[in-house]
């Protein structure tokens, strides 16, 4: 029976829910997969944005959505923050999502305005000393990474610094360059366009290395910062889909994150493709889920 289902399976339009809105990494990892997801499985593949509550909202829609192979799910490193920080959620993520695999891994960099007068993380830092509470950082929402490593931050430098929570990557990257915010936190994909016109200032990958796609961005840890915190981005279904989909999917997509044409297009956008098996990303997300409660836990960190 089983079998039957995955030889026939897809036979009609798949859809993959994205937690943000348009033109985050989140959306532009699950648009990259999309566009060759479906020539290989022979149907459509669209993607729907439903952003909001800190990217929770998208996925309470899609735990609950028919599990049939039909709905998608771009999840990422937020859903295994989103637990230990949000009093009540509508879904597990561990319990209501199959895993079908990590699609890439994107280090998140502190950036400034390119006016900014903070041309290092120590600048920021002293500045923020000076005047707590008067620096801000803003977020992709409550209990993301870029919230989480801003959290971080402020633990490990002594600092406070103010935080802004938006719906997503492009409402406050046009904020970040109107100088309504001081930095942000935030992946790579999105800000690297403002890097490359020079209108955002890189001053540090938030991860153990380096970012091939910006190689002169020094890490934390060389601005004297012990961090190592990057955004996973992967591809998951609700939990009673049949195994034989989820492992048809699987293959197909791994198959296309390994294609040389996939792998240049990630680096192209500084993300570094994985493709993973779907237990290697089951026990990512359990490791991931106890780490960042105990951070949470540490930076008493708590949402209504």
């Amino acid at each position: 029976m089983g079998v039957a289902i995955a030889q026939s399976y897809p036979t009609k339009t798949i859809t993959i829910i994205v937690p943000f809105p348009p033109g985050g990494t989140t959306d532009v990892l699950a648009r990259a997969v999309a566009q060759k997801l479906g020539p290989a499985l022979g149907q459509s593949v669209i993607v729907d944005n439903k952003p909001g509550a800190g990217a929770t909202l998208g996925a309470g829609l899609a735990a609950k959505s028919a599990p049939d192979g039909y709905t998608l799910f771009m999840g990422a490193v937020h859903h295994t923050i989103a637990p230990s920080v949000y009093k009540t959620l509508p879904y597990s993520f561990e319990k209501d999502f199959a895993p079908i695999t990590t699609v890439a891994l994107v280090p998140n960099i502190m950036v400034v305005s390119e006016t900014s007068p903070y041309k290092t993380v120590k600048d920021v830092v002293a500045a923020a000393k000076a005047k707590p509470d008067t620096l801000s950082y803003g977020s992709n929402g409550n209990g993301t990474a870029q919230h989480m490593i801003g959290t971080q931050f402020q633990i490990l430098t002594g600092t406070e610094i103010l935080h802004v929570p938006y719906k997503g990557s492009a409402p406050l990257a046009t904020d970040l360059l109107g100088g309504q915010v001081t930095m942000s936190f935030d992946t790579i994909t999105p800000v690297l366009p403002f890097i490359k016109e020079k209108k955002l200032r890189p001053l540090a990958v938030t991860t153990a290395k380096r970012s091939s796609t910006l190689p002169g961005v020094p890490t934390m840890k060389e601005s004297g910062i012990n961090m190592d915190i990057g955004t996973w981005f992967g591809l998951l279904a609700p939990a009673a889909t049949p195994k034989d989909i989820t492992a048809k999917l699987n293959i197909e997509i791994v198959k296309i994150i390994k294609s040389p044409e996939f792998q240049k297009q990630m680096f192209d956008i500084g993300a570094e493709p994985v493709g993973n098996t779907q237990a290697q990303m089951a026990k990512q997300i359990s490791e991931e889920t106890v780490k960042f409660g105990n951070l949470a836990k540490a930076a008493k960190l708590a949402i209504e």
